[in-house]
């Protein structure tokens, strides 16, 4: 496996992670026929409430020292996978399932995990990357698993 590291992004770290944000909206963008601005950019309204909202915490990815992906976590009850990115490169290589799996044992607790009905292969992905037992819904805005992480020690 390669060298992958979790961390929660700083302020300094937001226009990473707002390009990566592009990135990953682009892609969604097959799915939600979203377009760009007048400026060329999707955006995100929410990524600043990441750095002034207690309840929101932004993570990024690195691989062999490489951005290589993001995940914005909500950390109330229960807690949510709001967004979760990792780039195209990346994918089936196990990055995707040991970052969750980093954040799922920061946050023990009650979790559910969103996607969309039409991204059939994020629905694929998080019942790999899921390491508990979990219950799922179809609700009319897609699919979500229901589970608990236990605690890690040392986490």
């Amino acid at each position: 496996m390669a060298d992958i590291e979790v961390l929660e992004a700083t302020v300094e770290d937001k226009p990473v992670l707002r390009r990566l944000l592009e990135l990953y909206l682009h892609d969604f963008s097959e799915l939600t026929y979203a377009d760009v601005d007048a400026h060329g950019r999707f955006g995100y309204p929410y990524l600043d409430l990441y750095w002034t909202e207690p309840e929101r915490r932004p993570f990024l990815f690195r691989v062999a020292g490489r951005w290589a992906g993001f995940a914005l976590v909500r950390t109330g009850v229960p807690h949510d996978m709001a967004e979760f990115f990792v780039l195209r490169k990346h994918r089936r290589t196990g990055v995707g399932v040991e970052a969750a799996s980093d954040l799922f044992a920061r946050f023990p607790g009650d979790w559910q995990v969103r996607q969309m009905t039409a991204n059939a292969g994020a629905t694929a992905f998080w019942h790999r990357a899921i390491p508990f037992e979990f219950t799922e819904e179809v609700t009319a805005n897609g699919r979500v698993q229901h589970f608990s992480s236990v605690a890690v020690s040392g986490q």
